[in-house]
């Protein structure tokens, strides 16, 4: 036997001395199954050494030898008048893309063709001389290309064109199989073969030997006149079968497991007496015969623990013998399923938990944290496609086009008992918007982009989001392009990471996510694990979304924005008749009512998160942002303002004090610290509200870990009246430090552990980081502020430009997604100046960038010690980190 020529079968491997290259990359697959003891097609292979010299007369010996073992083991064999053993030709390059054609059919000759339509029919015995003849002219295609002789080459395109019809192929694919809606046969396969006999060497249908033996000579002849081959493909001569050949036949297709839920079962189907798998409409796999059916489970498995991976899976039954025909990675599969088979091979030993965090990349956990679209339920309705993706995940409800009117339809509903799904759709979303987006499965908007206000707060609430500029809303109506919707419609919105957006009219089946079934919660528990001294915190500022976030992961809050605590309905009146109060006694009075509310709320978060750090940022928001934005909102406060009075306030005047909070620029203006420095009593409400809630429980034994964060400070004299008070004439600041002391003496209790910090959002603050250091045991970028300040571009109105400055290349990417250079620059220098000061100042990230895993790398080496997001973002921004600190180790 020429040493070059080697066989293999599911009982004989090619030796491990020969040169994998030498086999190609088809060749070395072969090897490794053969390796594995799968039932594959037994073949042998023309390595690289020989493949671009052949000489028919050296290898005729051989190969006659290597077909009658084929034969023994398939039970066919080659040349056979009665049961035709049939081959096909597999061109194994080292290059992963080459343009050389697939190869079948080989032994199709004069005198087997009766065997062959006896057993499986005329008519395709006929339409697989068809693919045979296709095949060999797309070869001779490619000689007459090579040999620069056009004429000849485009009257062989015709011909495959007519055959291309014939067959019902579309596009370029070569594969038998791959076909649509095929012309019917009118000729025999004895006519077709004398039509297209000229175009073959002489003889070529005449005997099986010699048709495999002209072939192999026309390949080798190819490859020697093609510049790209290099003497670096082999060929691969194996059988063919079929699942239409014999009585207990079949062909079939399955993945090693669920693509999308993960549960270690085959998914997938076959058919009796068809062709192959792409030919057949197909029964579910699971009533396959148990023996062939455990026979495919264990080869599935077997390919999971090899690869580490999903398999789709080729195969085909004749005559009561399984033949694994093909197997390949799977490209459409869920995040799920990934999980669940690295969990599956991590708890049998076959990778390590390193290998679990390192193969998921953290953002497809996006797919597992929200719900998905049945696509085959959306294919009949009406869609508009495009918008910018603002939160991800699929939603379904009604439409309503104000927070008051969507608010309205869930009471309603409610009451009826009817559908309580809703979708809320504006032109832009505002702080008093904040209710309706938490009560609603989604928000779709006009303006702004992935930092808009309603896609951080559906972020961070868990909803859907998308922002699609073409959005007109007129009365109750609105349009997307042709879209036309109106208010009380269905609409089904799908926003998915990756790819595009759409808004359907009507309702889609949606799969919803469950964090335990789909293995989220044991690989959230194996990522902590590689997490040293980084951590990963959670923006939140109700008990659910706190509790939430502990489920996920979260190692305490980084970011409790209490402003948001005041929009809820029961709340939001007090707030604004304490803005609105003539004289401090009036404010007193509603501050006491919003006091006991904060307690109350303080008392929750504290409770969830014993024994872990809660960063609580006191009151930030404009106070433009708290005041009736219509008509209804403003009736229903002069309602609220006149209760147990003669009379309610003149309208009038509520607008006239409403209309003296107006700011020209109100993000820049009377907010966060300065607000406390006008109206010291608001904060000091709320500091008194962190104390009682943080020593009642503590008298209670639980370990309570409160960070008061104080806002929008720019320089270290804000921060130090604010933390420590100041006496001047006439009067007296209480600070944060003073109301604490002032609430342990009256308790006679020890002192609870607590730390005062500032957010840092302006460059001003970061570039006097050293001297804030001073009175701030912690900082807390800001960056959703921090780039708006630095760059000077508007997070709701930057996508107007953006796309401009995007054409031109001004700017690289989402300043709102990804850090800005200058703003890590600015970071950076806040948190060396800082540590000057206090070495050990904690530093973290709140906000949105803090889900980035890009960013997470950044503030990792940076030296920050933590980064909060959303609740659902926390696993991404864990997985990020934990990625990080592997890589790290490996490197160090």
């Amino acid at each position: 036997m020429d040493s070059r020529i080697h066989f293999f079968s599911q009982k004989d491997s090619i030796p491990r001395k020969i040169a994998p290259e030498l086999l190609g990359i088809r060749g070395r697959q072969a090897a490794e199954f053969a390796e594995l003891g799968f039932p594959i097609l037994p073949g042998f292979i023309l390595d690289t050494r020989i493949a671009s010299n052949i000489s028919p007369d050296a290898v005729k010996k051989d190969a006659a030898a290597l077909l009658d073992k084929c034969a023994g083991i398939v039970g066919k064999k080659y040349g056979d008048s009665e049961n035709p053993l049939l081959l096909k030709i597999v061109i194994s390059s080292n290059l992963a893309v080459t343009n050389y054609p697939a190869l079948h059919n080989f032994g199709l000759v004069k005198p087997s063709i009766d065997g062959l339509t006896a057993r499986a029919g005329e008519d395709f015995a006929a339409r697989e001389v068809l693919f045979l003849i296709r095949g060999m002219l797309k070869l001779e295609e490619r000689i007459k290309e090579l040999e620069a002789a056009d004429r000849e080459r485009e009257e062989i395109k015709t011909r495959l064109a007519v055959l291309d019809r014939v067959l019902g192929i579309r596009g370029p694919s070569n594969e038998p199989g791959k076909q649509e809606a095929p012309a019917a046969i009118d000729k025999s396969a004895a006519a077709y073969m004398d039509q297209y006999a000229k175009y073959f060497p002489a003889g070529f249908f005449d005997s099986a030997e010699d048709q495999l033996l002209l072939t192999l000579n026309e390949i080798s002849r190819m490859f020697r006149m093609d510049d790209q081959n290099d003497n670096d493909t082999a060929l691969i001569i194996t059988p063919m079968v079929y699942g239409n050949y014999g009585r207990d036949s079949c062909s079939g297709d399955c993945f090693s497991r669920n693509v999308i839920t993960g549960e270690k079962k085959l998914q997938g189907g076959f058919s009796r007496e068809k062709f192959n798998e792409s030919d057949a409409s197909g029964r579910n796999i699971d009533k396959l015969d148990p023996v062939y059916l455990k026979e495919l489970q264990k080869i599935a498995w077997t390919l999971e623990d090899k690869f580490k991976d999903i398999r789709r899976i080729r195969f085909t039954v004749e005559n009561g013998k399984l033949w694994l025909i093909e197997q390949r990675p799977v490209e459409q599969k869920s995040a799920q399923a990934d999980i669940k088979l690295l969990l599956d091979l991590a708890g049998r030993k076959v990778v390590d938990n390193a290998d679990v965090v390192k193969a998921i990349d953290p953002l497809r956990l996006n797919e597992v944290l929200h719900p998905v679209i049945d696509s085959a339920g959306v294919r009949n309705l009406k869609c508009w496609k495009g918008g910018i993706a603002g939160a991800p995940g699929a939603a379904i409800g009604r439409v309503y086009f104000s927070t008051g009117a969507l608010l309205e339809a869930q009471k309603f509903a409610l009451h009826q008992g009817l559908d309580t799904r809703f979708i809320l759709v504006l032109a832009s979303s505002f702080a008093e918007d904040v209710k309706a987006i938490e009560v609603s499965t989604g928000v779709l908007t006009a303006e702004g982009g992935y930092s808009a206000h309603a896609s951080v707060v559906a972020r961070q609430y868990g909803k859907v989001s998308l922002v699609a500029p073409e959005l007109r809303i007129k009365g109750k109506k609105a349009a997307l392009g042709d879209f036309v919707f109106s208010e009380g419609d269905y609409l089904t919105i799908n926003v998915p990471f990756y790819g595009e957006s759409a808004v359907y009219q009507g309702t889609a089946v949606l799969l919803e996510p469950d964090p335990r079934e789909s293995g989220l919660l044991d690989f959230i528990a194996i990522t902590r694990g590689f997490l040293k001294k980084f951590r990963v915190r959670a923006n939140a500022e109700t008990p659910r979304d706190a509790a939430l976030a502990l489920s996920f992961g979260a190692d305490g809050i980084g970011l409790c924005r209490t402003e948001h605590m005041f929009f809820k309905a029961d709340r939001i009146n007090i707030f604004r008749e304490m803005l609105l109060s003539e004289n401090e006694k009036e404010r007193a009075k509603s501050l006491d009512k919003l006091q006991v509310m904060q307690r109350q709320d303080f008392y929750e978060i504290f409770r969830i998160m014993a024994g872990k750090e809660v960063t609580i940022r006191l009151l930030d928001s404009p106070l433009h942002e708290f005041m009736p934005h219509n008509d209804d909102e403003l009736a229903a406060y002069l309602e609220y303002a006149g209760k147990g009075k003669k009379t309610k306030p003149p309208r009038a005047e509520i607008l006239a004090r409403i209309d003296a909070l107006h700011e020209f620029n109100p993000m820049l203006g009377r907010r966060g610290c300065r607000l406390a420095v006008s109206y010291p009593e608001i904060y000091a409400m709320q500091v008194q509200a962190i104390f009682e809630a943080a020593y009642k429980l503590r008298s209670e034994g639980a370990d309570v870990r409160p960070e008061i964060m104080v806002p929008v400070v720019m320089n270290a004299s804000e921060l130090k009246l604010i933390a420590y008070g100041k006496k001047i004439e006439g009067a007296n600041y209480q600070g944060i430090v003073d109301i604490e002391e002032n609430l342990r003496a009256e308790q006679k209790a020890p002192a609870v552990r607590y730390s005062i910090g500032t957010m840092v959002e302006l460059p001003a603050a970061a570039l006097g980081a050293g001297e804030i250091a001073r009175y701030a045991g912690f900082f807390s970028f800001g960056t959703n502020d921090l780039t708006q300040t630095t760059l000077g571009i508007s997070r709701d109105d930057f996508t107007a430009f953006m796309a401009d400055y995007t054409r031109f290349d001004l700017i690289m990417g989402n300043p709102f997604s990804t850090l800005d250079p200058r703003v890590k620059d600015i970071i950076t220098i806040a948190v060396e100046r800082g540590r000057l000061t206090r070495p050990d100042l904690v530093c973290g990230l709140c906000g949105e960038h803090g889900a980035n895993p890009e960013n997470v790398r950044f503030c990792m080496d940076a030296g920050l010690d933590y980064v909060s997001c959303s609740p659902y973002s926390v696993p991404i921004a864990l997985l990020a980190a934990a990625q990080e600190e592997i890589a790290a180790a490996v490197s160090g």
